[in-house]
């Protein structure tokens, strides 16, 4: 597996994996207890990442509303972003949103849209996403603004 491009197939197996560990009671590596953290936070994926391997290969490849995996891995990317504060300013405006939002999941997934929309518009533009788009859309919802598309 490569650690900077896992598979579609090795990145759902961590997700699996780090739960199974965790309802094992089995040490975790530092990433995969905020995983755990994460996934517990969402009882509505257990039995997707409970069931047998091949349940997974039954979850939309898009679309994450509907994708569990891509869901639990924006997550798993916000946090990695607020550790080191990238793309810069990503942690103050975040506190901002979640002073607005008054408790943390609420904030996270208002966060995680704007990431979805960075990504989503990067991928159709065929371009790196722009982490100042992402920035501003955080910010934009923090402070109650209406978006402007």
């Amino acid at each position: 597996m490569s650690v900077f491009q896992p598979t579609r197939d090795q990145a759902r197996a961590f997700l699996a994996d780090a739960w199974r560990k965790h309802r094992a009671r089995e040490p975790l590596a530092p990433i995969e207890a905020i995983t755990a953290d994460i996934i517990a936070a969402h009882p509505e994926y257990h039995a997707l990442l409970e069931a047998a391997p091949t349940a997974c290969d039954e979850a939309p490849a898009e679309d994450t509303a509907a994708n569990p995996f891509l869901h639990l891995h924006l997550h798993l990317a916000l946090a990695e972003q607020l550790s080191i504060d990238q793309p810069p300013g990503i942690v103050a405006a975040y506190r901002q949103l979640l002073s607005r939002c008054g408790e943390p999941m609420a904030a996270q997934h208002a966060a995680i849209d704007c990431l979805a929309e960075a990504l989503w518009q990067s991928q159709r533009e065929r371009r790196p996403p722009d982490g100042e788009a992402y920035l501003a859309c955080v910010r934009r919802i923090a402070s109650g603004r209406p978006s402007t598309s």
